[in-house]
């Protein structure tokens, strides 16, 4: 009984070692976000009480701020196109990584909308924008602006949703348990992350190297926790309550969504739709989860007129 009971324990203890060279060799996390890290990246950064924020504000000092947010785990390069139309007519823009991704901090924290709530609040402070700002929120992004909104309108003219997360999809439960899940997270999702970017295009052969461009955050700590967390945060979200608030502060809004999204399908608009009945609605052919890339003449068009109407 003792030869068995240790020969239990050796097994256990040797599977034990190797998960956790596996998971250090499948890690792309390599190195501390800090300052000889960001000394060649674009933009600006502030620092916040969370943390420090990578940012880029474009366009005359004298135009009106829109601000660009992006999604799930693509940081704010994903507004390229927007950012140099708006900014090319006139607009002030804004657009900034959220904490854990591109060349933000990524704090040891819950990624909820209190935190991203602070961020962006914080953010609009230290660059002394004191006035309503027109929101753009991208896939997660419209949860993060879309929850901004609802506990501070007073600060909002406008939101712009493209193509919204709309649905909780519960997370598998292996993901929720104790160190297993960020194990499994970190070793089995975070690695493929960059090649399953190319899905959120309909044609993403036009974009060669979009899985190139997505590489570089990976390498920093604490970029595959902070996604876990925020996508917890997404499992648990309630989007019909989500929408209805920000409709209940009557601040305009548009929604655009492109007709061949397989990332947050084009049915789930209806969410949207049905708790913003008001709102103006801009289907694009011939896109998917990014129409503002792929259709971008006619996104920065309508975009335009929308916020040139309000």
């Amino acid at each position: 009984m003792l030869r068995l009971l240790r020969a239990i324990i050796l097994t256990v203890s040797l599977l034990f070692m190797a998960a956790i060279l596996y998971g250090a060799w499948r890690n792309p996390e390599e190195v501390a976000l800090d300052a000889a890290a960001r000394a060649g990246a674009p933009g600006r950064f502030v620092a916040l009480s969370q943390g420090t924020t990578h940012y880029e504000m474009a366009g005359p000092d004298s135009g009106r701020v829109v601000v660009l947010v992006h999604g799930f785990s693509v940081p704010y390069y994903i507004w390229d196109s927007t950012a140099a139309g708006l900014s090319g007519a006139g607009y002030r823009v804004l657009r900034y990584d959220l904490f854990g991704r591109g060349f933000s901090d990524r704090p040891d924290l819950e990624y909820d909308g209190a935190l991203y709530d602070a961020q962006l609040g914080e953010l609009l402070d230290s660059l002394r924008v004191t006035g309503p700002v027109d929101l753009v929120g991208l896939s997660f992004g419209g949860f993060v602006t879309a929850h901004f909104l609802t506990g501070h309108a007073s600060r909002v003219r406008t939101l712009t949703l493209v193509d919204p997360v709309s649905k909780a999809n519960a997370l598998p439960g292996v993901l929720r348990l104790p160190w297993i899940g960020s194990w499994v997270w970190q070793t089995l999702r975070v690695p493929k992350m960059a090649e399953g970017q190319s899905s959120d295009f309909l044609h993403p052969e036009h974009y060669p190297t979009w899985a190139d461009q997505y590489r570089p955050q990976m390498r920093y700590r604490g970029f595959g926790r902070a996604l876990l967390s925020s996508a917890m945060t997404a499992s648990r979200l309630d989007f019909d309550a989500l929408y209805a608030g920000a409709a209940k502060t009557g601040v305009p809004v548009m929604l655009i969504w492109g007709k061949e999204d397989r990332t947050v399908p084009f049915e789930l608009s209806l969410v949207v739709r049905r708790n913003i009945p008001g709102l103006e609605f801009l289907a694009v052919d011939s896109a998917g989860h990014l129409p503002h890339i792929e259709q971008a003449q006619l996104v920065n068009a309508r975009l335009a007129a929308f916020l040139t109407a309000h």
